[in-house]
């Protein structure tokens, strides 16, 4: 009898049913899919991910998601330094990865790109870049202020040109 569908792996085909399906976690599905967790966790193993906008939110998730899989991970964005600095010694410490932070602006060009020559000097690579931050300011558009706007393009746009153009140089000269 029971009480629990899903109880211990097993499921009732639907309710009612004189069937049963057994769902061990040992089938052919549940093998296939620990085979590509743990080739993935290989695969990624001491790659360095530098995920923008990554002090929260969706970047932080992304961070978080990359360090489960045993990169190295460049954290980058705003807030109060105290917090970010226990989410890298927490991300560090759970996963066992290098975790390092650049306060980078990311409106702006020179500072954009010294992070990502930091990020490459010290792990030798950036393989993955994952291009999150962004900003947005809702207006009418007769009403948008200028420097609004400037800033939208600079970080929503500008700064995925910079980091791209920098990763890429380091990916190509690798044959990544």
């Amino acid at each position: 009898q029971l009480s629990n569908p899903c109880l211990n792996g097993i499921s009732a085909a639907c309710a009612g049913s004189p069937y049963l399906i057994v769902r061990s976690e040992a089938g052919p599905r549940a093998i296939a899919r620990k085979r590509r967790n743990q080739k993935d966790k290989t695969m990624l193993k001491g790659k360095t991910a530098l995920i923008t906008g990554s002090t929260s939110g969706i970047g932080q998730g992304i961070a978080e998601a990359f360090a489960a899989k045993g990169c190295n991970i460049v954290l980058n964005g705003f807030g109060d330094a105290a917090e970010i600095e226990r989410l890298r010694t927490k991300l560090a410490a759970d996963h066992r990865v290098v975790v390092r932070y650049d306060n980078a602006d990311m409106s702006k060009g020179d500072a954009i790109t010294s992070m990502m020559d930091k990020a490459i000097a010290e792990f030798g690579a950036v393989d993955i870049l994952v291009n999150n931050a962004g900003i947005q300011h809702v207006a009418p558009i007769d009403d948008f202020p200028i420097e609004k706007w400037e800033a939208v393009v600079a970080i929503d746009l500008m700064s995925s040109f910079y980091t791209i153009r920098r990763a890429l140089q380091a990916m190509k000269a690798r044959k990544w």
